[in-house]
């Protein structure tokens, strides 16, 4: 069993940054690959970012990809979500998940956080 905590979520302007956490509970964090989903009101559930057990491995959605950086600290067991040039339209809630159930880092993941609240505004 893994618990996953977010934290660093909040409200900025766009074109802003804020970064993300997520402390893992456990002591075989490397063993697992973990990954960033939001959710955003009346829509569902979707893959923005996530990185291998080693690191050697990121894969980000086209949405994101060159504004948001992943990257993963074994000495802390925690992984984070590097935001920055905001828009709007990355209001959501975000999700931390740890264990990708197959192969693919896209998902579908064993363990799931509360999510953290990241609003945008224009």
């Amino acid at each position: 069993q893994v618990t996953l905590v977010e934290s660093g979520g909040g409200l900025v302007q766009a074109g802003g940054s804020l970064r993300l956490s997520c402390a893992a509970s456990a002591h075989t964090f490397s063993n697992y690959a973990m990954g960033w989903f939001r959710q955003a009101p009346g829509s569902e559930r979707e893959f923005v970012v996530a990185i291998s057990r080693s690191g050697g491995t990121i894969v980000y959605s086209d949405s994101v990809k060159g504004r948001f950086t992943i990257s993963r600290d074994s000495a802390k067991n925690t992984v984070y979500l590097q935001m920055n040039s905001l828009k709007p339209e990355d209001t959501a809630v975000y999700y931390c998940a740890a264990g990708s159930v197959g192969v693919a880092l896209t998902g579908p993941y064993y363990y799931w956080g509360q999510g953290t609240q990241v609003t945008v505004s224009s």
